[in-house]
């Protein structure tokens, strides 16, 4: 069964339902980062995490799996696949399916009756430096306060509760680390987002943690507005230096002027120099960027890929494209059909042809590919108008000018 399950033509299985969990800010609990918005599995507020282990929502997603069904919740697995990314699901089979024999355990309600988590992703809380334009006030405090400005009212979660400026996935503020530990003797792998994780106190607790114990081994990862190094007097490359497996993916969707338009609070200056800092006191850290691509920098992001490859700052291969999948006006198929196929897109094959020869992993040359994929796979350029107005909306409040930022999409502003 095993390896059936892990099989190329398995199109289906996933190992997250049996060692991992994911959880938002706000207590709800995911399979993994791409589960489905609205298909949580729990909520933390509610629960512990064992107690949802072993709930209704991650029973009938491992019967489901086992029987080679498709699950509500992975429906973005299966359109990266379906585009030829390889995806979340893809990566995690591959790298976690030494664990592959766990899932014999199994009860045929799809209960797992041990509850080890191999791998955590649990965001400790929202708290954000950044308001980037295209994320809200569950991932970001920051955007919590614009929101209460733009909008005149506090943002709800989905079950109608008036969110705080600062969300806690647990309980207490303390709650989900007080959980976590027990498991950290079983760990192997840990994913630190947020929020902005390079902020939070919890995080820092984490790594001291594993080095009094001396689990040095352990797979660190991160996704990071790359604003910060540093919190209470404690530098995380002292940090870092004490583990072997550290990779930093930095939240990086532009350069200068127009990268610091799409995250706000970005100072592109010490971005760069935080890069050249890591460099030089952190050299053996795995560093990616991370680019979300989505209408707002996806005529751009080949030129900062270019930019800060011939600086030295990335290898070429080290560069991940994400296609933002929501808000829906921020689509990168927003855009008009003639648009896509004579500008945009022989844009981004001219930038394959210059990738290819650099890219030994072919992750980004495939990102790249997935990305053409995407842009032509849905026709929404209804959408425009109402993209139009978000961004108005959002330069009023902020006194930018995104248009003049921008101007390769100054045009639809008239469009009809």
């Amino acid at each position: 069964m095993s390896n059936e399950l892990l099989s190329d033509e398995n199109k289906t299985f996933c190992m997250m339902p049996w060692m991992h969990m994911h959880a938002f800010a706000d207590g709800r609990v995911y399979p993994c980062c791409f589960g489905e918005y609205h298909s949580h599995m729990g909520n933390l507020r509610n629960n512990t995490m064992e107690e949802v282990w072993n709930q209704d929502a991650y029973k009938t997603m491992r019967k489901k799996m086992l029987r080679g069904l498709k699950c509500k919740e992975c429906t973005k697995c299966y359109e990266q696949e379906s585009n030829g990314i390889f995806s979340l699901r893809n990566s995690i089979n591959k790298t976690h399916g030494k664990y592959v024999d766990e899932v014999k355990q199994t009860h045929e309600d799809g209960t797992h009756p041990e509850f080890k988590l191999r791998y955590w992703d649990v965001r400790f809380s929202n708290l954000c430096n950044f308001s980037c334009r295209s994320c809200s006030p569950i991932f970001s405090s920051n955007w919590y306060k614009e929101h209460v400005k733009m909008y005149g009212g506090k943002p709800k979660a989905d079950d109608g509760r008036e969110l705080n400026v600062i969300e806690y996935a647990g309980r207490t503020k303390h709650d989900i680390l007080q959980q976590m530990e027990p498991h950290f003797e079983y760990l192997d792998q840990i994913y630190f987002a947020g929020g902005e994780p390079l902020i939070m106190e919890e995080h820092y607790k984490v790594l001291e943690k594993l080095i009094e114990m001396g689990k040095t081994d352990i797979n660190l990862q991160y996704n990071t507005n790359f604003s910060e190094m540093s919190f209470k007097k404690k530098h995380v490359f002292d940090l870092w230096k004490h583990f072997s497996q550290v990779s930093v993916g930095a939240s990086l969707d532009d350069s200068y002027a127009r990268g610091e338009l799409i995250r706000g609070g970005t100072n592109w200056k010490q971005t760069v120099e935080n890069r050249k800092q890591m460099i030089e006191h952190a050299p053996h850290v795995d560093f990616y960027v991370s680019s979300t691509v989505s209408v707002m920098n996806v005529h751009h992001v080949m030129e900062f890929h270019r930019e800060w490859t011939e600086l030295g700052l990335v290898k070429a291969k080290d560069w991940d494209i994400n296609v933002l999948h929501g808000p829906d006006y921020y689509r990168v198929d927003i855009l008009p059909e003639k648009h896509k196929e004579e500008i945009l897109i022989p844009s981004i094959e001219k930038h394959l042809e210059w990738l290819r020869p650099q890219d030994s992993i072919t992750r980004a040359t495939i990102g790249y590919e997935g990305l053409i994929n995407t842009i032509r796979a849905q026709h929404n350029s209804h959408l425009i108008p109402k993209f139009v107005k978000q961004i108005n909306r959002e330069d009023e409040h902020r006194k930018e000018n995104f248009w003049t930022t921008v101007p390769e999409l100054a045009w639809m502003v008239d469009y009809e």
